[in-house]
């Protein structure tokens, strides 16, 4: 009698949720009878799996998911920490005195156009460094934006200051794309929400700080800009504190692992598990070259939507026509109340009121339950009319308190229909091609969203 031995295999099957033993080799029995393999699978309950996040692996301690939160919205926070920023047209027209012909036909246009032009570059630069590079390009823009201010005597000088200016605004969409890039596409919607407040916040602070220095503190604009200038070194070293990420939305894209697997996110690719997806990484000049003729055709197929055009469409226009104010407004304001008291300046109280105005619209927006598919060519053809009828009241009245309420309106009916477009354009795609497609058709026309 012979008795062969036992050999047994547990397998546990996460995603099935069984248990399987396999005896391959089990015999019983009188001379060479043996039985053939036998299985028993019986379903067992696995315990829910946790949200994707950052997990720490055996032996190994990661930062915890609050703390990359924290850091990333202090970031966000400390980077709109410019005080100066609403007093710079004063400044300019006052302190280091300029024109006012010069700064509205010399100096400010300079903004619009070299935005214009490095706006796509940046962006494209942006995906395919991974973000973190152009971040750090940003702070030191900033810098050199406000030792020119400080230190520049000449026209020159001030357009290069407006230069470098436009490198900061063209650089606001490394900041939203890097923080989507470190985190599993279950926490989208959450650190939009974080980023979007750390960012509001942070202008709001700066705002409010630059006018009680102003108004209550008496402070010179030349110490405000000083102020400006620390901040912006400090949150400098904030970035290069930042962990480059290995992932990026077009140029350094992750295949998805075999069997239709979602692609891992940037989380998962720093600190793998067990059973952590595999992806391997593109790379190499005839890729960059397939990317751009992928993204070209993906905004031209994505113009093909009727919804998605709309709102695209209206993102262009408006954000430029938004901007053009913005850029403009200030010089506005000193021709209806030339400054003369650098006390009863309320540049930085307006940004402020705008501000929270603008989040609460936004956060409104939110809520409104209407069919946006049936109504959107109502609700933009109002609010569109009513930022018109804004514009005219601040170009014909010579009351500055009210163009401070104009102002402030304008910006926060714009920042109403915002995040309604956000939701908006990616309900209008049918597939994640469409979505890249048409992110790349706001990006290259019109920032996507605004951070100061």
């Amino acid at each position: 009698m012979h008795v062969w031995s036992q050999e047994v295999t547990l397998r546990l099957h996460e995603r099935s949720g069984s248990i399987t033993f396999s005896l391959p080799r089990a015999a019983w029995g009188l001379g060479s009878m043996a039985t053939s393999s036998q299985s028993v699978e019986k379903p067992v309950p696995l315990e829910p799996q946790p949200e994707p996040g950052p997990e720490s692996g055996p032996g190994r301690k990661h930062p915890s998911w609050q703390c990359l939160v924290f850091f990333l919205c202090f970031y966000g926070f400390m980077a709109q920490m410019r005080p100066g920023e609403s007093f710079i047209t004063p400044y300019l027209l006052g302190y280091k005195n300029f024109t006012q012909k010069q700064v509205t036909n010399e100096i400010t246009p300079v903004l619009s156009y070299s935005y214009l032009a490095v706006l796509v570059p940046v962006f494209l630069l942006t995906d395919y460094l991974r973000y973190k590079p152009v971040l750090i390009l940003q702070s030191l823009s900033y810098i050199s934006v406000w030792l020119l201010l400080l230190f520049g005597h000449s026209v020159l000088h001030m357009q290069f200051m407006e230069f470098f200016f436009s490198l900061t605004m063209a650089a606001r969409i490394a900041y939203s794309s890097y923080i989507f890039s470190l985190v599993h596409p279950a926490q989208y919607q959450r650190m939009a929400g974080y980023s979007r407040a750390a960012v509001l916040l942070g202008v709001f602070t700066s705002s409010v700080l630059g006018q009680l220095l102003v108004t209550v503190g008496r402070v010179f604009f030349t110490t405000l800009h000083y102020l400006s200038l620390a901040f912006l070194t400090f949150t400098l070293v904030l970035t290069i504190l930042l962990k480059r990420p290995k992932r990026s939305l077009f140029f350094n894209h992750i295949e998805p692992a075999p069997g239709g697997g979602a692609s891992p996110s940037e989380l998962d690719q720093m600190h793998p598990g067990v059973d952590g997806p595999s992806g391997r990484k593109l790379g190499g000049m005839r890729l960059a070259a397939w990317t751009l003729v992928r993204m070209l055709r993906e905004l031209g197929n994505s113009l093909q939507l009727p919804q998605l055009r709309l709102w695209s469409l209206w993102w262009i226009f408006n954000s430029a026509g938004y901007y053009l104010i913005v850029y403009y407004v200030h010089i506005l304001w000193n021709v209806v109340e030339p400054t003369t008291d650098s006390t009863k300046v309320y540049n930085g109280g307006v940004d402020a009121a705008s501000t929270l105005l603008g989040a609460i619209t936004s956060f409104t927006a939110g809520y409104v339950k209407i069919r946006w598919a049936l109504w959107a060519k109502l609700v933009i053809g109002v609010v569109t009319a009513l930022q018109a009828g804004l514009v005219f009241l601040m170009y014909h009245t010579k009351s500055i308190s009210l163009c401070y309420v104009a102002f402030v309106l304008f910006r926060g009916s714009y920042q109403f229909l915002v995040p309604i477009a956000t939701m908006s354009v990616p309900a209008a795609c049918c597939d994640l091609e469409a979505q890249q497609g048409a992110f790349l058709s706001d990006i290259f026309s019109a920032p996507p969203a605004e951070a100061t």
